[in-house]
Parts: C-alpha cells; structure tokens; sequence
C-alpha cells in the first residue's frame, strides 16, 4: 500500500487516494513517512537554498 501527505487538508492519504495529485508529496511506503513528508520537503528545501547561497558568495569572490 502507498501513501500520501495532502498538503491541502494536512492528512494522510492511501491508495486508491481521492485528492487531486497536485496537492499531494509521496508516494511513500509507510504512512509514518508520509507523516514526515511536510518536514522532509522544508529540509531539502533549506539545503537547495543553503546550496545556491554558497554558490552565490563563491562567484562573488571571482
């Protein structure tokens, strides 16, 4: 079975999921992991910026 965050209503979602897939991150194996998804997606987000905020000073010392 498959799950999904809904980040519209902040459930859980399982297979066969009713929301439309743009409101939803997944699919994970476990609904814990869905439970974290919301947590997991700011994380990889605050690394991508963190990423290109260090690229960004890199280029200015050129």
């Amino acid at each position: 079975m498959a799950y999904w965050y809904n980040v519209i209503t902040k459930q859980i979602e399982s297979d066969p999921h009713p929301s439309p897939a743009a409101d939803l991150l997944g699919p994970y194996e476990t609904e814990e992991a869905a439970r974290g998804a919301i947590d997991a997606a700011h994380a990889r987000s605050e690394a991508y910026d963190e990423q290109w905020t260090d690229d960004d000073e890199s280029d200015a010392d050129d």
